[in-house]
């Protein structure tokens, strides 16, 4: 989809961000997909089975469903689902198209890019299907870019590469969290010094770096949809000084909490 002009996506009036109901479950339809659909997590736990094939998902799970494909899903009432789905098709040959799934990595900008795009219909922005067409294409690139990056995972082990992982996903859990590399490393059974060394092998950055960015991610995400003011968000988050969370936040999204929200 890299070759394609903006003006050849075209918008279908399937879009959303939802949260989704205790007992709500997508059933696989006898026919498949007629178009293309961007799926993605923000928060929750269930799995999605694409072409029979089964997904256990969560934050930042990421779909690109595309015609012919037979979908379903489910979720955990306790842990609902809050997903964006945007339908859109294409009006000559697709080319290059990213791969079905993968985990976004670096989530803000992707996420900033999926809640402008929703956010254009619901206010009836002047241009909207203009500037929604370039949110796709940018949508598109960021999704071929994360397809073509080398896998950070070389030669650990199965183990230590789950144990890192799921480290990382108790992080992204906890961001309010004061968390100690020691306490951390000894969740994943390794020393603090050989635990700092593979994270940021694993991972791709390091500690502090990711417990900073999933403490801004979530942030962003209570300014954006949860209704609360800057100061709130601050102490919610655990900064006892808002002016540091302030000049954070910016250093990280390059916008103030106040000029976000």
């Amino acid at each position: 989809m890299i070759q394609l002009s903006p003006d050849s996506f075209v918008l279908l009036p399937y879009f959303a961000k939802t949260v989704c109901e205790p007992g709500w479950k997508w059933a696989k339809r006898e026919k498949p997909l007629a178009n293309y659909d961007l799926f993605y997590v923000w928060s929750g736990e269930g799995e999605v089975v694409l072409n029979d094939k089964p997904y256990a998902v969560g934050k930042g799970s990421c779909f690109l469903f595309r015609p012919g494909d037979h979908t379903s899903a489910t979720h955990q009432p306790q842990k609902p689902l809050v997903l964006t789905y945007l339908h859109f098709d294409v009006a000559e040959p697709a080319g290059l198209v990213p791969e079905p799934y993968r985990v976004v990595d670096d989530p803000i900008d992707f996420e900033n890019l999926l809640s402008r795009y929703v956010r254009l219909f619901l206010v009836k922005t002047f241009a909207a299907e203009e500037e929604a067409r370039l949110i796709l294409k940018q949508l598109m690139i960021h999704l071929l870019r994360q397809d073509r990056a080398e896998p950070v995972e070389r030669k650990a082990s199965n183990q230590l590469t789950e144990s890192i992982h799921e480290v990382a996903n108790y992080i992204r859990q906890h961001p309010a969290a004061n968390h100690r590399v020691d306490d951390l490393a000894a969740r994943a059974g390794l020393s603090a010094r050989y635990f700092s060394i593979k994270f940021k092998e694993l991972i791709g950055t390091s500690v502090q770096t990711y417990m900073i960015r999933s403490r801004i991610e979530r942030a962003q995400h209570l300014l954006l949809h949860a209704g609360m003011n800057v100061t709130e968000v601050a102490d919610t988050l655990g900064y006892r000084d808002i002016f540091f969370f302030s000049r954070q936040f910016k250093q990280y999204t390059g916008k103030s909490p106040s000029e976000l929200r």
